[in-house]
């Protein structure tokens, strides 16, 4: 079982250090941001005008919202912002907001799983496709996240012009290689694109010379993901639905997740703790003599355990407070190793040294601990 949303939510906020907001937009959100007309671009919405809304607009983005939650209050005049910007696009992108916490609208909250506040949700093609929001929080990051859901789920690449606007070396991007765009890969392809649209980029061409880093020779046609980590380029030829979404899933991931204070390293500690797989967490001083001998083991391990289905983390005791409160763990038992199963039942080797961490995972992958007592010795097992 995964982390709830609500943890994870935690677990990241105490990990970051936020920077104040400007005294304008705390001024803003007290008092509200008013369009020259004076009507607010966002529209207001509740559970007697919500289906009517959703019907009538094929593409609308709904915060789901509380009147006490801090958050919120920050996000919105940055959400009013965009909306109204937005809603000089062609065609028009609408933004509306939903009081979840009021009485009369949370059954809207419990249909649509809103576990915490503020949480937008796209609805595509009058609520037949919904995603949840995963782009920024301030006004310009909101706008150019929208126009690029509007448009086509890919985008075609070609020319190496093209290419070098759409990907960037610090994302992840994903593109497909045809031979024509037509026929099941090209149409598989597609369909994965826009069912992950709100958590990738995709592009297409006919053309692998455009594209940037790896081998330009490719049999087609071929997937190609482009990522900031790892060995930055990786392929895959399986174009059935299931199978791409699988790797582009694993593929997304570094093999080693870092927990700190990086807010970079954020959206792929989300992907760790909404994973159902199996984790393997080590957690220990980054400021300490020994971090670059654990670290380069770790990873090795990792390296070693990549055909496991077994998701690794490396987690700084500094950042990681909210996890040792989550999982019950104490700071004068690091270096430790925690894994969770796909059942979440955890296992913890407390005090680790360098040596031990490969043999340790692998008396787990072997042995699946305790399959005698002696096994079970070392092994502090908690539910």
């Amino acid at each position: 079982m995964a982390i709830s949303k609500v943890w994870i939510s935690l677990l990241l906020a105490l990990a970051v250090v936020l920077s104040p907001p400007a005294a304008r937009a705390e001024e803003a959100a007290e008092e509200g941001i008013e369009t020259a007309s004076g009507a607010e671009a966002v529209l207001t919405l509740d559970a007697d005008s919500f289906d009517e809304a959703v019907a009538k607009h094929p593409f609308m983005v709904v915060e789901f919202y509380a009147p006490w939650c801090g958050h919120c209050k920050k996000i919105a005049p940055e959400y009013e912002k965009a909306a109204q910007e937005l809603s000089k696009h062609d065609p028009p992108i609408v933004l509306a907001k939903v009081d979840a916490n009021d009485d009369k609208n949370r059954p809207l909250a419990t249909k649509y799983e809103i576990q915490g506040f503020p949480t937008l949700k796209i609805f595509r093609n009058q609520g037949k496709n919904i995603q949840e929001y995963k782009g920024p929080r301030e006004a310009e990051g909101i706008i150019e996240y929208l126009k690029k859901q509007v448009g086509p789920a890919s985008k075609e690449i070609k020319s190496p012009e093209d290419a070098t606007s759409l990907i960037d070396d610090k994302k992840i991007y994903i593109v497909g290689i045809f031979t024509e765009l037509s026929g099941t890969e090209f149409t598989n392809f597609m369909e994965v694109a826009e069912k992950l649209r709100s958590d990738y980029d995709f592009g297409h061409t006919l053309d692998a010379n455009h594209l940037p880093r790896g081998d330009a020779v490719v049999k087609k046609p071929l997937v190609r993901l482009f990522k900031p980590f790892d060995e930055l380029v990786v392929d895959s030829k399986d174009f059935d639905v299931a199978a791409l979404e699988k790797f582009i899933d694993a593929s997304s991931t570094p093999k080693v997740v870092t927990f700190d204070k990086n807010p970079d390293n954020h959206p792929y500690l989300l992907k760790f703790f909404e994973s159902s797989a199996a984790k393997a967490m080590l957690f220990l001083n980054f400021s300490t003599g020994s971090f670059e001998s654990f670290k380069s083991v770790y990873y090795g391990a990792a390296e070693e355990f990549k055909d496991k289905e077994i998701k690794f983390l490396i987690g700084d005791i500094e950042a990681s407070q909210a996890a040792f409160q989550y999982f019950g763990l104490k700071e004068d038992q690091v270096p430790l190793i925690l894994i969770q199963d796909g059942n979440s039942k955890k296992f913890l080797k407390s005090q680790v040294e360098p040596d031990q961490i490969v043999s340790w995972l692998k008396e787990y992958f072997v042995s699946n601990f305790c399959t005698s007592k002696s096994n079970c010795d070392y092994l502090f097992l908690f539910i």
